[in-house]
Order: C-alpha cells, then structure tokens, then sequence
C-alpha cells in the first residue's frame, strides 16, 4: 500500500472520505466577508483616488482651431458614400 504524505508514519487510521462537491466548496465565513469588503474599498478608493488625481485632465476642453490649411481640412474630408441602388 502507498504511504500517504499527509498522514504520521505511525498512523493507521484511514483518512476521512468527502465526496467531490463537498471537498470543492470553499466555508463561508466572517473572515471571507471582511476580506470581500475590505477588497471593495480598497478597489473605491483606487478608482476615487486615480478619477481625481486626473480631473482636471478631464475637465479640460482642447481649443478648437480649426483646419489652416487646405491639406489639414482635407484630412476631415470624408469620402462621398454611393447612391442607394434601386431594385
């Protein structure tokens, strides 16, 4: 028979059997919650701290100047679509 590594050398008794759903499902408890809410905050306040560190970034509005020459207005020059065809 194989030794088992989680069991003393000594020891004879059979291990416990838990079926595979059992053995798969995590314990929900207090610490879990607290971790879970802790995380949460702490995620808040990231995104919080990250929005106002840029606000006035994006706040800011860029000056529209406009094309000034005809090879810059040429660039928003979109290409005319063709007529719908009838059948």
């Amino acid at each position: 028979m194989p030794t088992d590594i989680h069991q003393p050398a000594g020891s004879e008794a059979p291990p416990p059997r838990v079926d595979a759903t059992r053995a798969r499902q995590g314990r929900w408890g207090r610490h879990v919650f607290w971790v879970l809410v802790v995380s949460t905050v702490l995620a808040a306040l990231a995104l919080f701290g990250a929005w106002t560190y840029r606000a006035k970034d994006l706040a800011a509005v860029e000056v529209n100047n406009g094309a000034t020459t005809p090879a810059e207005a040429q660039r928003y020059d979109t290409p005319p679509q063709p007529a719908r065809q009838r059948p």
